[in-house]
């Protein structure tokens, strides 16, 4: 079985420095339910879009983006709106990273639950989420922006106008569809993460065939006939 590597980066100059860890089967490393493409077997492109990343501080491990990597243009389309989104919207650095964390710890998303991005969250920032927002030392809008992540995961449905013109109190008409949008994006990934299930060390269910790697049925159809 080949190996699987994680990489944690710092993500900002202040932010603790940890070193990196190579896990594999035989070490009891992670292995997902869909084996990831080893790096070295990557399309060069996103091989250099996946380092440029991790040396950035875009990601903290590359796990799952070498399961991302069978299907490359979803892969590329990922990987281009992060580096254009990341750390440059109209939203705070640190609200971004509170986003991204809560929605990770809700949706049961282990390897973003426990990285850092920013070295303003603090271990009570990341406790604090799962109780009582005002009890806590957020701001107004961080409570708010929280408040809202948390109804857009658990009902989406029971979102209204009350809750757009209470958000509009402390947020500009941009920096809501900003909220939105970065939800949206961290929901959707956590969730999909989960079900990889990046941390688990079972075998996999979909181990590693570099014929799958970005090719459809079809092809698997053609090359089953043509072996007959």
């Amino acid at each position: 079985m080949t190996s699987i590597r994680i990489s944690i980066v710092p993500a900002d100059d202040a932010a603790p420095k940890v070193e990196p860890q190579w896990k594999n089967e035989t070490g009891g490393g992670p292995m997902p339910r869909i084996e990831p493409i080893p790096f070295d077997e990557l399309d060069p492109d996103l091989r250099s879009r996946y380092a440029s990343g991790l040396e950035a501080g875009r990601y903290t491990t590359d796990v799952p983006l070498r399961i991302y990597a069978y299907a490359k243009t979803y892969a590329v389309a990922s990987d281009e709106r992060y580096r254009l989104t990341f750390r440059q919207g109209l939203l705070d650095v640190r609200l971004e990273e509170l986003l991204r964390i809560r929605s990770a710890q809700i949706n049961g998303c282990g390897a973003c639950s426990a990285s850092r991005k920013n070295a303003s969250i603090s271990d009570e920032d990341v406790t604090c989420m799962a109780g009582p927002l005002e009890s806590a030392g957020y701001s107004e809008r961080e409570r708010r922006a929280l408040k809202f992540l948390d109804a857009f995961n658990r009902d989406h449905h029971a979102i209204g106008d009350h809750d757009l013109l209470e958000l509009a109190e402390v947020f500009t008409t941009a920096e809501i569809v900003e909220l939105g949008q970065m939800c949206a994006t961290f929901i959707g990934t956590h969730r999909w993460t989960h079900i990889l299930d990046v941390l688990d060390d079972s075998e996999p269910v979909l181990k590693f065939d570099p014929s799958e790697i970005d090719r459809p049925i079809t092809h698997r159809v053609r090359q089953q006939y043509s072996e007959h």
